[in-house]
């Protein structure tokens, strides 16, 4: 069953047989342990597996493992700190070869003891807080200024942001760059604009009715994220004349619904983070790395609606 060489192949013939007529399955994890190594496996922690951003991750990662040998095994926090700190203990008891978290908290101390112990861990989207790890981020001040710069050269003044969790650092990060922006273009009482916590479509949606309820209204709307900019649409869907949108990440549809985004490459994220942890399962010793992933502007029509119409 090991494919050992010196054994008559009539004799592997039999016992072959003999192990499909019992359903016999060898059991790598309990080899694996009784050798003292770690598993074949490397986990996944994301936020949500609902959102397809984190699909397209684990899609990435899971091509560049695959060669390697090396499974995938995702579990979803739900953007809970605690629930994460659960899972990761639970793919540690697996006896994982190495981790890549999207991570929910600012805890991440307790990862230490493994890392020196020789866990390659790598974190993806978001940067850990207190330790010093591999880390892949996007460009995500950079993107909102491409957004923001764009509605503002459509000569739009009232901008609304319609945001995530204020707890996460990619909200923290790229609300900051919209504050900045704004306060270069010399745009005075943004903030009433600003809505945060909306991190499902539903919120969001309620969010963008909120916003435009006001008087006067936005003439233009910038989302934060994929799940966010679906929310806005519904909340636009059978308005007349409605703002102009940019939203960050793209996502299925959006070429044929006309949305302008912020675009980049999940996959080539996923595919990084992998790179790096079997760098470092193959001996890479080198100090922790930063990568910041690029960002493009995609223009579709939404984000071109000029603010005269309003």
């Amino acid at each position: 069953m090991n494919g050992e060489q010196y054994v008559a192949e009539a004799t592997a013939t039999k016992v072959r047989a003999a192990a499909a007529q019992l359903g016999f399955r060898r059991n790598t994890i309990a080899r694996e342990l009784r050798s003292g190594a770690r598993s074949s496996s490397v986990g996944l922690i994301i936020g949500d597996l609902a959102n397809p951003f984190y699909s397209r991750i684990a899609r990435g990662a899971e091509r560049r493992l695959r060669p390697g040998g090396l499974q995938l095994i995702t579990a979803s926090t739900e953007e809970d700190p605690e629930l994460e700190h659960v899972l990761v203990s639970d793919m540690l008891e697996r006896r994982v070869s190495a981790l890549l978290i999207v991570t929910s908290g600012s805890d991440h101390g307790y990862l230490d003891a493994e890392r020196r112990l020789g866990l390659p861990v790598a974190f993806l989207d978001r940067p850990p807080e207190d330790i010093v790890a591999d880390t892949i981020l996007l460009d995500n001040v950079g993107g909102v200024r491409q957004a923001v710069e764009h509605l503002l050269g459509q000569k739009h003044r009232r901008i609304g942001l319609v945001g995530d969790l204020s707890r996460l650092e990619t909200h923290r990060e790229r609300m900051a760059a919209f504050e900045k922006v704004m306060t270069e273009a010399g745009i005075g009482n943004w903030q009433k604009y600003v809505r945060a916590g909306s991190h499902d479509v539903e919120t969001a949606r309620h969010a963008v009715h909120d916003l435009l309820a006001m008087k006067p209204p936005p003439t233009a709307l910038f989302t934060t994220n994929n799940r966010i900019t679906i929310g806005a649409l519904r909340a636009l869907r059978g308005r007349d004349d409605p703002p102009a949108l940019v939203g960050f990440d793209d996502f299925d549809l959006a070429d044929l619904l006309g949305v302008t985004v912020i675009a980049h490459d999940p996959e080539r994220m996923g595919e990084l983070g992998a790179e790096l942890v079997l760098g470092r399962l193959g001996g890479d010793e080198q100090p922790a790395r930063r990568m910041l992933l690029p960002t493009r502007l995609v223009l579709r029509g939404s984000g071109e609606r000029p603010a005269h119409r309003r």
